[in-house]
C-alpha cells in the first residue's frame, strides 16, 4: 500500500522529528529516503528538485502531487490539511509563532548548526536565555488556561500544532539531555506538564520509541552534538 507522504530527512530527530510527530498523531504514513538519496538531490540541479530546498526537511504529499520545504512551512501545510489549526486568525498566527520559536530554539542549541562548539563556560552563559525561551511557553500557556494537569497551551479542547510542536521540541531534548529536563521542570513546569501528557499519546509514545530504536541517542548529530554532551555530561 503506497503511503500518504514522502519525507526526506537526515536519520535523527531534530528539526524532521516536528514534520514526523504531526504526521504520526494525524496517522499518516509515511517513506522516508536514505541519506544518498538526499546528498544525491541536493548536489544536483534545483530545477529536477521535487520542491527547490538549501537542505532537508522537505514532504511529498503523494495525493495532492506537493512537495513543500523548510521545516515551518511544512508544519503550516500540514496543520491546514490536516485540520490541526485553530479556527481564528488569531491563534492560527500565534500556533506558526510557536513553531517558528522551536525553530529558533533548535538553532540557538546547536550554535546555528555547530557555527561553534559548545564550552563549559558559553553554556553557562546560555543558560539564562533558554530560561527565558522557557519562559515564553509557560506565559503563552498560561495566558491560555493552561494547568499542570489540564488545558493546552492555546487553549481549546484537544491538541493541535502548538502541543505537538511543544512536545516534540522538549521531550526529544530532555530525552537525549536530562540536565535540560530539570531546566525545564524548574523554569516553566506547565509547559513540562503538558509536553509530558502529549508525548505520552499513543502515537507520539510509538514515534518516540522509533526514535530511540532507529536513531539511537542521536539527537542532531556531528560535532556539536558532541560538544552538547560534554558540557552536559549525557
Amino acid at each position: 500500500m503506497m503511503s500518504d507522504y514522502d519525507l526526506c530527512y537526515w536519520p535523527v530527530p531534530f528539526r524532521g522529528q516536528f514534520v514526523r510527530a504531526v504526521l504520526a498523531y494525524a496517522g499518516k504514513t509515511w517513506t522516508e529516503a536514505d541519506s544518498k538519496t538526499i546528498v544525491g538531490l541536493m548536489g544536483g540541479p534545483v530545477k529536477d528538485m521535487p520542491v527547490p530546498f538549501m537542505g532537508p526537511p522537505f514532504l511529498v504529499d503523494k495525493r495532492a502531487g506537493f512537495a513543500i520545504s523548510e521545516m515551518p512551512a511544512i508544519v503550516l501545510y500540514l496543520g491546514e490539511t490536516l485540520d490541526l489549526l485553530p479556527e481564528t486568525a488569531a491563534l492560527r498566527a500565534m500556533t506558526m509563532k510557536i513553531v517558528n520559536d522551536a525553530n529558533d530554539v533548535i538553532d540557538e542549541l546547536t550554535l546555528d548548526g555547530g557555527r561553534e562548539m559548545w564550552t563549559e563556560k558559553s553554556w553557562q552563559g546560555f543558560v539564562p536565555r533558554l530560561k527565558k525561551w522557557m519562559s515564553l511557553w509557560e506565559e503563552t500557556g498560561e495566558r491560555h488556561g493552561l494547568r499542570a494537569e489540564s488545558g493546552y497551551l492555546l487553549g481549546g479542547d484537544a491538541p493541535g500544532i502548538a502541543d505537538i510542536v511543544t512536545a516534540t521540541l522538549w521531550s526529544t531534548m530532555v530525552d537525549r539531555f536530562p540536565v535540560i529536563g530539570a531546566i525545564l521542570d524548574e523554569s516553566a513546569p506547565r509547559t513540562a506538564a503538558l509536553t509530558r501528557r502529549v508525548a505520552a499519546l499513543p502515537p507520539l509514545a510509538k514515534l518516540a520509541a522509533k526514535a530511540r530504536e532507529d536513531y539511537g541517542d542521536a539527537y542532531c548529530g556531528g560535532q556539536i552534538e558532541a560538544s552538547l554532551r560534554k558540557v552536559l555530561g549525557a
